[in-house]
């Protein structure tokens, strides 16, 4: 949730004319990176949570796209953008490890 935050935080210097456009869309496409995987886990299976995650990986390509967008229209100034993107691949990563781990047979205790 940490990424959505600041994004939000971000896209508050966003010029007033793309309020209805690159400003909602980015901040749409970031909140659905969480509640996607939150709706995953609450369904109780491995492959509802992976599908999920899946849908929630695609938001997050959405999220780097429309970041660096972003950073060459001069929105959001290139160090912010560059942390943001970091930390979007920060979990890129995550996201694709829980996947994997859904599709590992459950051990024996």
């Amino acid at each position: 949730m940490r990424l959505a935050l600041d994004i939000y935080k971000t896209t508050t210097t966003f010029p007033e004319t793309e309020r209805y456009g690159l400003t909602s869309q980015l901040r749409r496409a970031a909140v659905s990176v969480p509640s996607n995987i939150a709706e995953g886990h609450a369904r109780d299976s491995a492959g509802d949570l992976a599908r999920f995650c899946n849908i929630s990986l695609g938001s997050l390509a959405e999220v780097e796209t429309q970041l660096l967008l972003a950073r060459e229209l001069g929105y959001a100034e290139r160090a912010d953008a560059e942390k943001l993107l970091d930390q979007a691949d920060q979990v890129g990563r995550m996201l694709r490890g829980l996947i994997r781990s859904t599709k590992r047979p459950p051990t024996n205790p």
